[in-house]
């Protein structure tokens, strides 16, 4: 392993160089050894020197920690400053097969974009991104990662006095559309120009190949983020608040705060408390990415063409695909989730099938689940349903379609890899959390397990996939850091 640390040798207007602040009693809660390893990490074995590298007090040799600087749009507002509060990026490495990753303490101190805020993290939050983030990445979806959870050995206060923590994330990059929107607004062309090539370099390094990179950049930041959409909803994931500085132009999934996976299946259901309007709901997700994308597209005009009009219709051509781009993705996994074809009858009988999901109120990824059996078994499946009769009728139709497309032999094991048994529901996360909040740190390490194969069975675990009893429900998540 080594560091190359590219983003601190950009201007120093991108960022405040500062060292994480010390913590008084560190203690190592968990370590992720395989990723540490495909990092090619030198680590040391002792737990309490780790529990010092992990909470800042230690830094690794080369690394050099800054605070990222970006702005966004909060709620459709904009706030013209905000970057890392909470959060020290300690750097970039690079492992023997060419692979880049930035590595970053969030919950690690106050930096000069805190605004008054402390800077750190309670344990909560912290358990809830490990979970989700290691979560999603088993499910086969771009996002950051986990590397560690430890311990400060100091209280956070929040509306209650909480165990504090920080959590080590790594990504191909924390570059934000809300990075972009910073020196946008302040007409700072050069740093655009300069921010623009270190995102193609790092994350999008084909469009260096392009007549115009900066619109080959746009594109390819489209693409991803449509793909990452249709995976978001084919899952039943709520991100909770996608605000522009919450979107990486990488296309991974960041910024686990208020998020969570849908129990029953309601499209317009909302987690964030602090959503009032629905403007994050579930199904709101891609219309929302294309309005975060179209703040993208006006910080890249300055750099998409010298005349502005022919900026914009350049840009725009490419924002006007990205619905359909989504559409089409979201199609194909639908209908790979009941193990048909992609085409326009199978994607009506998937959206028949969310339609009866919802107004039954059944388990989304339990339904889902249930049908990859249902050919030779389908009452597991048909008992989630109140609507006996169109439920049936529906299979009926499933199993026809099965027949006609010659799908019926490898539907089974088609949709089993499309369908989890397993995700990380709210109501396991917060039991684990109120548990590792009294010192008790098994059921975080056994949901984590579990979720690490979230397509097997796992029958010893069976119980995981059990959605939440009524007094169970968590219909309401929290920032928290």
């Amino acid at each position: 392993m080594r560091f190359i640390n590219s983003y601190s040798r950009l201007p120093e207007s991108f960022f405040e160089r500062i060292a994480p602040e010390p913590v008084a009693a560190p203690s190592l809660i968990r370590l992720n050894r395989a990723l540490a390893a495909r990092l090619e990490l030198d680590l040391p074995d002792d737990d309490a020197e780790l529990a010092e590298i992990f909470t800042g007090n230690r830094l690794l040799p080369g690394s050099e920690p800054i605070a990222q600087a970006y702005a966004g749009h909060q709620f459709g507002q904009f706030v013209p400053q905000l970057g890392d509060g909470r959060a020290h990026l300690l750097g970039e490495v690079q492992n023997a097969a060419g692979e880049r990753f930035d590595i970053q303490l969030k919950g690690s101190g106050r930096t000069r974009f805190s605004r008054g805020g402390d800077g750190r993290a309670p344990l909560g939050p912290v358990i809830r991104e490990y979970v989700v983030s290691e979560a999603m990445h088993a499910l086969g979806v771009p996002t950051s990662r986990a590397l560690a959870m430890a311990a400060t050995g100091q209280p956070v206060f929040r509306e209650d006095e909480l165990p504090g923590a920080v959590i080590t994330r790594v990504a191909s990059g924390f570059v934000r559309v809300g990075t972009f929107e910073y020196f946008a607004a302040r007409r700072m062309e050069d740093e655009l120009r300069t921010l623009a090539d270190h995102v193609i370099e790092r994350n999008h390094p084909a469009a260096r190949e392009a007549d115009n990179p900066y619109l080959a950049l746009f594109e390819s930041v489209c693409a991803a983020q449509a793909g990452l959409m249709a995976q978001w909803l084919c899952l039943g994931f709520v991100h909770g608040v996608m605000n522009t500085d919450n979107t990486a132009v990488s296309g991974e999934t960041i910024d686990y705060g208020p998020c969570a996976f849908l129990d029953h299946y309601d499209p317009a259901m909302v987690f964030s408390s602090i959503d009032h309007m629905g403007r994050y709901a579930f199904n709101q997700q891609p219309t929302i990415m294309a309005w975060n994308l179209a703040c993208l597209g006006g910080c890249l005009l300055p750099l998409l063409d010298p005349d502005e009009a022919s900026a914009r219709a350049a840009g725009e051509a490419i924002l006007e695909r990205f619905i359909p781009d989504f559409t089409d993705q979201y199609r194909r996994g639908l209908c790979r989730k009941i193990g048909l074809p992609a085409d326009d009858e199978s994607f009506s009988l998937a959206r028949r099938l969310l339609d009866l999901m919802r107004r039954s109120r059944a388990d989304f990824t339990n339904a889902f689940r249930a049908l990859c059996d249902a050919q030779a078994a389908p009452a597991p499946f048909t008992a989630l349903f109140a609507t006996a009769e169109e439920i049936a009728t529906w299979l009926n139709d499933w199993l026809a379609r099965l027949d006609s497309t010659g799908s019926a032999g490898a539907a089974r094991e088609t949709m089993r890899a499309a369908n989890p048994a397993f995700i990380p529901r709210n109501h396991r996360i917060e039991a684990a959390i109120q548990a590792a909040e009294t010192g008790d740190f098994a059921p975080v390490e056994q949901l984590i397990e579990v979720l690490r194969r979230p397509f097997d069975d796992q029958p010893e675990h069976a119980e995981f996939a059990d959605p939440p009893r009524p007094e169970e429900r968590v219909t309401r998540t929290f920032c928290g850091t």
